[in-house]
């Protein structure tokens, strides 16, 4: 399975970021080999606006089957949705330890948005 994390910096051990559309990198990790790709997300963490619709693109893109982020807006969660990728907010700690965290069952699927839009 591929779960994408919003990260602070390009590597496994970089801190979550919890803001999705504006996080500076997101992780696209392989959950049984833990190889992972990491974007740089700088272009929509920069947007002035849509920075969560195209961050979800770009995930999509990859893809990730599910998202482990801090907070997720409205148009991103719907973007998300509607890509078939499931979200489960509010993750921490190092991208490495999110990624054990949800596949021990600790971060829950989200049912809707956890965050405001445009929330930086």
């Amino acid at each position: 399975m591929k779960i994408a994390v919003t990260a602070r910096g390009p590597e496994l051990d970089s801190e979550v970021d919890p803001r999705f559309g504006r996080a500076s990198h997101i992780l696209i990790v392989d959950a049984d080999t833990m190889d992972f790709e990491a974007l740089d997300n700088s272009e929509n963490a920069n947007a002035l606006k849509g920075a969560g619709i195209q961050a979800a693109k770009m995930v999509s893109e990859k893809g990730a089957e599910v998202l482990l982020t801090g907070f997720c807006g409205p148009n991103a969660f719907k973007a998300l949705n509607a890509a078939g990728i499931r979200v489960a907010n509010d993750a921490s700690g190092t991208v490495r330890e999110a990624v054990k965290a949800f596949q021990d069952g600790k971060l829950t699927l989200a049912e809707e948005a956890n965050a405001e839009a445009h929330w930086t």
